[in-house]
């Protein structure tokens, strides 16, 4: 496998406040997902910060894909501009990068189809669903084809159908294009169904309380969910989360 990040004793301080983060070790190779889990203020979105090169760290070493268009970040909010269309939102990254406008505007639609929305290019933010703009948020992510990509909850304010549907085409463009995934959520069950392993922080300052590893191919099974293996796997990382375990 290739190593395309790491967190190495990572800490974070932050005046007035002190330790938020660390001293925490993580390594992200090339088609790997990792998801996140923990209480809120564990430190997270910090360690997201880190590994996307918007924060830097107090003590320790961050390695990265640090080159234009080798990370991509999906936050919560879709954070589209408004006065651009989806194909021009998603054609952007490639724009600022110098490829050719024309060239950057058939890859964007291409893009948008993997994501489900052909036929939506010209399309503003304002006239697309919460669905509809998360899926132009992920063809905009990876129409760089990053080696790093990194999600922040970026389904935390969907219905549950939208938040299965978006899991899987996540899971199948990453079957695809095999970057390193890291996915942050409070929800263990889909932790457990994006990521092939789930790391566990504790409170802040949030350090490793463990990781759980999950069996079964990167595009989910029908059923994936119910079967014994899943639940065992969502109920050993909530050990974890409880503090009843202090590794896995």
């Amino acid at each position: 496998m290739t190593l395309v990040a790491a967190l190495s004793a990572v800490e974070v301080d932050y005046p007035g406040r002190g330790a938020a983060l660390g001293p925490v070790d993580l390594t992200l190779e090339a088609g790997e997902i990792v998801a996140l889990v923990g209480p809120s203020g564990c430190g997270k979105s910090t360690a997201l910060r880190l590994l996307a090169g918007l924060e830097a760290p107090t003590r320790g070493r961050v390695t990265r894909a640090a080159g234009r268009g080798e990370t991509a970040v999906v936050f919560q909010a879709p954070t589209l501009a408004p006065w651009m269309s989806a194909a021009a939102n998603v054609a952007l990254p490639l724009e600022l990068a110098g490829t050719p406008r024309r060239q950057a505007r058939d890859q964007a639609v291409e893009a948008l189809a993997k994501v489900g929305l052909a036929g939506a290019e010209a399309a503003r933010p304002a006239q697309l669903s919460g669905g509809m703009a998360m899926r132009a948020a992920l063809a905009r992510a990876l129409v760089t084809r990053p080696r790093l990509l990194l999600l922040d909850e970026p389904f935390a304010a969907l219905d549950e159908i939208t938040r299965r549907t978006l899991a899987d085409d996540v899971l199948a463009l990453v079957a695809q294009l095999s970057p390193a995934v890291v996915f942050v959520t409070h929800n263990v069950e889909e932790a457990v169904y994006m990521a092939g392993k789930v790391v566990v922080m504790t409170p802040g300052p949030g350090r490793i309380a463990g990781a759980v590893n999950v069996q079964g191919p990167t595009i989910r099974p029908p059923g994936f969910r119910t079967t014994a293996a899943f639940r065992e796997t969502a109920e050993a990382v909530s050990r974890l989360l409880a503090g009843r375990e202090a590794a896995a």
